[in-house]
């Protein structure tokens, strides 16, 4: 069936954007209205005339709005096939009459979820008989039609106004977007009750032990800005968020300027985001990124030290790179980063001197954050692969100074330990294997990708070199820094770079076969080295 015309419409919408302009023009073309609850007393607030949905189905609403639309005489309406000879008679035997378009949008679930409700309200708001609905309506599109956003709601006008009701195409399309809403919606449910509720509910945190990982993976994302192209031109790509987002991030973030946000620029902005959180709460803190890894971090007094800082770790990658900061910009420091060639820059605010200096800039991409996320949060991070998907739960963990086990012969001063935990933070963050000198809050040199760790060793110190000599200084700055493995170090191979480079200690996961060889190497050279019995592998 092609065109259908709409005779009698079933309104019933939590979010109420426009319902009663949309009755009161339903209502002008001759359609008859019905309607339920908060909506029908909108409509009649309105003036017009509208059915309960109680004087069709002869019976209240009742248990608290629980039951009131899962009814024959409701579902008869939306299912009834109207060239179907059986179908019809029911319908006349039964006293059910066609209902030819449903207006409907669910309870606010996400919403509930993610204002902090208590889990009770959490649970009430979960739709029963509006899911119902929608899937009655969606299944027979040959002849009803379903909207299910208000955004919709000019095209229906359109539609009846230029042909006397609904196109089968235009049906099609909603019955679509209305069969995505509802397993969106049945997904964040799910979602919900597998991971966020057992986070916060005891009995939930028992069960998620038990079984970290659903037999059924839910997911709810929403397609947000389509991106000019992939990783390079030939790809496509866009972004999607989750329906409930736990921790805002780059998605969420403020653009105040600059062009649109790249498939690389998204990736690299998160990485920033994700490392420069680690410092969260901290003193002032700058991360300068690049193909997704660090190039300089610096914690420092103030914001435009700790960017003169990390930019002078490794001044040529900088150049192009994304740079994420743990505190609200200040002008000073925007005017300075502007003096080189900046991507994307990342923060928790900005004063206005910062946004003026920036709007100088006018192709730099300044996204502002409501808050760093915080690193030790729960939370899955997914993979794709051929045939599949790898899931893990993120690495949150956190090492501290009372976790570190000193294996040497010599004790590591407090400075040096303190150089040891941000090399540490630093070298989460690097893609494996990963080595990071770092002195005094600054990173001193950085490798990363490498085959073997011994070449990633070898790389970090030639920026240390590079930026000693860019910089004019007397020595590089891995002379008496502190050195870190993301993983462990399997042979003493991996001391010598560190002696080589002048590091006075070494900071690793510890649990190579070979240990005793790599401790006794550092305790020959008379330098400290600790354990964290933890690996921070970055594939």
């Amino acid at each position: 069936m092609s065109t259908v015309a709409i005779r009698r419409a079933l309104l019933s919408v939590s979010d109420k954007s426009g319902i009663v302009e949309l009755a009161s023009a339903l209502a002008a073309r001759g359609v008859e209205l019905v309607s339920t609850g908060g909506t029908a007393k909108a409509i009649r607030e309105a003036g017009l005339a509208v059915k309960d949905i109680s004087e069709l189905t002869g019976f209240p609403e009742m248990m608290d709005g629980r039951v009131k639309t899962l009814h024959p005489v409701v579902h008869g309406g939306l299912l009834a096939v109207r060239d179907d000879a059986a179908h019809l008679a029911s319908m006349q035997e039964h006293g059910i009459g066609a209902i030819d378009l449903l207006v409907i949008n669910l309870y606010p679930f996400e919403a509930t979820v993610a204002k902090g409700a208590r889990r009770d309200d959490v649970v009430e708001n979960i739709d029963i008989g509006g899911p119902a609905m929608v899937r009655s309506s969606a299944k027979n599109h040959a002849f009803v039609t379903v909207l299910t956003d208000p955004a919709d709601y000019a095209e229906l006008l359109a539609q009846i106004d230029a042909d006397g009701g609904t196109s089968l195409a235009f049906r099609i399309r909603m019955a679509a977007k209305a069969y995505a809403l509802t397993a969106a919606y049945d997904a964040a449910i799910a979602g919900w009750f597998a991971f966020a509720d057992a986070y916060t509910n005891p009995l939930g945190a028992e069960a998620l032990k038990a079984e970290p990982f659903p037999p059924t993976l839910p997911m709810a994302f929403a397609r947000g800005d389509v991106l000019r192209y992939g990783e390079n031109p030939h790809q496509t790509a866009a972004v999607y968020v989750p329906r409930m987002v736990a921790t805002p991030g780059v998605p969420q973030a403020r653009q105040v300027q600059g062009k649109e946000l790249s498939y690389n620029n998204l990736n690299d902005a998160d990485a920033a985001l994700e490392l420069i959180a680690e410092f969260k709460g901290g003193d002032p803190a700058v991360a300068i990124i690049k193909h997704a890894n660090p190039c300089g971090v610096a914690q420092a007094p103030t914001l435009l030290g700790a960017w003169e800082a990390a930019l002078a770790c490794d001044s040529v990658s900088a150049f192009g790179g994304i740079v994420a900061t743990n505190v609200a910009l200040d002008g000073p420091t925007a005017e300075a980063i502007c003096q080189i060639f900046t991507e994307v820059v990342i923060a928790p605010g900005a004063d206005d001197a910062a946004i003026a200096a920036f709007a100088a800039k006018k192709n730099l991409r300044l996204l502002l954050v409501d808050c760093l996320p915080d690193p030790a949060r729960p939370g899955l991070q997914l993979k794709t692969i051929a045939g599949g998907l790898l899931v893990q739960s993120r690495d949150a963990g956190i090492i501290g100074s009372d976790d570190l086990r000193v294996v040497t012969k010599r004790q590591p001063t407090a400075q040096e330990l303190a150089d040891c935990l941000f090399a540490w933070k630093v070298a989460k963050h690097v893609k494996s294997n990963a080595i990071v000198f770092a002195k005094d809050g600054t990173t001193a040199g950085i490798g990363a990708g490498q085959m073997n760790r011994r070449d990633s060793g070898r790389i970090a110190t030639i920026r240390a070199r590079e930026a000693a000599e860019t910089a004019g200084w007397d020595a590089p700055r891995t002379a008496g820094s502190a050195m870190a493995s993301d993983a462990f170090l399997p042979f003493a191979d991996g001391i010598d770079v560190a002696i080589e480079a002048g590091a006075s200690v070494v900071i690793q996961p510890g649990g190579a076969m070979r240990d005793d060889e790599v401790i006794a190497a550092a305790d020959a050279a008379g330098i400290a080295m600790v354990f964290t019995g933890m690996r921070h592998f970055r594939h």
